[in-house]
Formats: structure tokens, sequence, C-alpha cells
């Protein structure tokens, strides 16, 4: 894609309304702009009477992290993955834990730019496996997220969203086509939730996540923060898990993982590590094969256990593998049993490293 002037870039899913302003067709919001005006994503704007996007090549920042923390426990395990995401978002989560970047309308933020071969240059000279489009949503930086994509292939780089998954058919299937994995966020599961706590709706949600499942390669897996109170009950749990089973398959890993005070909902407090383990619990006996706890140090609830014969597969302390209980086929070794996911003979060795990139030194070829 060709930038109109640095940041600003053409985007297709919008139409013209008969009162002049142009409608975003990106996600279910369909934001209705006058001239000048920007959807609640703030990324998105009515510049001369077509929607473009304002922040292409700009980022809040890049880094390298495990891809454990994406969190991605059957893609690729142990291995670095280069993150980086750009600013605002298409929800309004109170409970956001990057409301700093999700939530600013200060395009100051963005402080690192870099086109797209850049980002897949950088990605392979520093021997990442992937590339992930996170801290914001990738559903708002569409484009750029795409034509990164697409060069990362080029040079044998896979591209992982971090999403909640807010989007249109058409954009989804355009999207997802260029993705290898995809960590969602099933935030919920009542409409009540998603109303009242992120401003949007659960169906297009649950859409998004049996298109990725039944229409794409894509791998993917679910992660749900977990609020006290909010969407912990043992009824919106069971609710939950026995629909991943029916929709998507007991193979899809789901991650619980721990609310700490944030943003506008400081006044709940963090999630015990009793109501990650209950949930874990109540997944797996709703037959889910991986149910995974985050954000707190638990080494069970981490690692990953054979569906068939229950040996330990993967273990795993924070973002570092200790066990590797698989052959070079990706099956158990005790009983044969494949492990779902993109596994390789062997297993990454990053560990729990967090490396901040300079992307400029890669951006030879960025005018």
């Amino acid at each position: 894609m060709e930038s109109l002037n640095h940041d600003i870039a053409p985007t297709k899913y919008w139409h013209t309304l008969d009162d002049g302003r142009v409608q975003c067709d990106l996600c279910p919001r369909a934001c209705k702009m006058h001239a000048g005006q920007r959807g609640l994503c703030f990324v998105r704007a009515n510049q001369d009477g077509a929607v473009v996007s304002t922040t292409y090549g700009r980022s809040s920042g890049y880094c390298i992290d495990p891809v454990e923390k994406k969190p991605l426990n059957h893609f690729l395990p142990g291995s670095p993955i280069l993150s980086f995401g750009t600013a605002g978002c298409n929800l309004a989560c109170k409970f956001c834990q990057n409301w700093d970047i999700s939530k600013s309308r200060e395009t100051h933020t963005l402080t690192d730019r870099a086109m797209p071969d850049a980002i897949a240059r950088a990605a392979k000279e520093l021997n990442c496996r992937s590339v992930a489009y996170t801290y914001n949503d990738p559903v708002i930086f569409h484009e750029y997220a795409i034509d990164t994509a697409q060069a990362c292939k080029a040079l044998g780089i896979k591209s992982v969203a971090v999403t909640a998954g807010y989007i249109c058919e058409k954009p989804r299937e355009e999207f997802f086509s260029h993705m290898d994995a995809a960590n969602v966020d099933l935030k919920a599961f009542t409409e009540d939730f998603y109303y009242k706590i992120t401003g949007a709706h659960l169906q297009p949600i649950l859409e998004t996540l049996e298109y990725i499942k039944k229409e794409t390669s894509v791998w993917l897996e679910l992660t749900t923060l977990l609020i006290p109170g909010k969407n912990d009950s043992d009824k919106e749990l069971n609710e939950m898990t026995q629909w991943v089973v029916e929709h998507l398959g007991s193979d899809v890993p789901m991650h619980f993982t721990a609310f700490h005070p944030e943003w506008k909902m400081m006044d709940i407090g963090s999630t015990p590590q009793s109501t990650l383990t209950r949930a874990r619990e109540i997944a797996l006996k709703n037959g889910v094969h991986h149910a995974y706890t985050g954000n707190v140090h638990d080494k069970s609830g981490e690692s990953t256990y054979c569906s068939s014969c229950h040996n330990i597969l993967i273990g795993r302390d924070w973002y570092v593998l200790s066990d590797w209980n698989l052959d070079e086929h990706g099956r158990c070794q005790y009983c044969q049993h494949p492990l779902a996911g993109v596994i390789e003979d062997k297993p990454g060795t990053w560990g729990s490293r967090r490396q901040r990139v300079n992307i400029g030194d890669y951006a030879r070829s960025v005018v």
C-alpha cells in the first residue's frame, strides 16, 4: 500500500451515506462520520469524503516477547515473537490493561515509525519466528497489519493476531487470510457484560471464532480475563466452555487469566488464583483438552498435558519451558497421541526475556 502522507493511508471498507457522511464498514460499530470526524477507535477518520487510516506505519513500540506471552501455548513453543501495536481501539473495555495505548487520543504516543518491509526484515534478522499484531487491536490497523503480514510471509515469518475479534464479515475474511495464528479475547459469555463493560456485543465475537475455526487454517487460542463478580460465575464458565467444545472443538486451548485493577475498574480486587483454578477445572470437565491459568505463578496450570494419557508434555514456569515430552512429530512420547497446534521437533529457547527493538535500525528502504 502507498501511504498518502506518512501516517495517512486509504481504506476500502466504507461507503457514503445519503446525508453526505461516510460509514466505516470495518467493524460492527459502523461509525458514521462527518468531514473531519474520527470513529470511536480514533484511528479511522473521514478525510475529504473517504475513510482513511491515520496511523499507518507508526507504532507505540516494538519488543521481542516469548510467544507464550500472547498467550499462545501451542504455536511454536519457546520461540521469540516480534510484537507491536499502534494506538486506539474499537472496544471500550473499562478494565483495559493497555489503556495508555488502546485509549490513546494522542498520536505522539506513536514514537516509532516503520514500513512493513522494515518490520519483516527486523524479525528475520533478530531470528523471530513470527510477528504479533498486539497491545491494541489489529482490527483497527487492518491495512498496516495485512501489508506487514505479506512482507513477513515473503521472508518466511509467520503472523499472529491478538484481537477481540470485533470485525465485519468481508474485512474479517481478508484479515485472517493473512494470519497464521490468533489469540482471541472471549471477554465473557453474556451480552450484558459485552454491552455494559466493553461497549460491544457478544454475537459478532462468536461469529468470528466460528469463522476462524471452520473456514481458515489459522491456529486459534482463546483468552478470558476473569473479573471477580463480573464474568467468573460457575454458570457462565460452564456455558462458555460448553459452547467452545460444541462449536470450536475440544482442541482449542483456553487461557483463564487474572484481572488486576486498572483503568476504570480500580474498585475491584485482583482475581484470586482459586478462581483461575476453578475455571480451568470447569473447562477440563466440560471437554476442553487444554485449559491454562495466566497472570499468576502456577506451573501446573501453565503446563501442557496429553489429552489421552494425561502425562505432562510441555512444562512451563511463567514463560520458561522445562519438560518437553514430545517426539519429532509433535506426539506424546508416552502414548503417541498427537498434540494439537503448530509444534516443531524441538522447543525454542527464548525463555521469559523481553527485548526492546529500535525498528529504525532495520528501515533502510523506508522513505
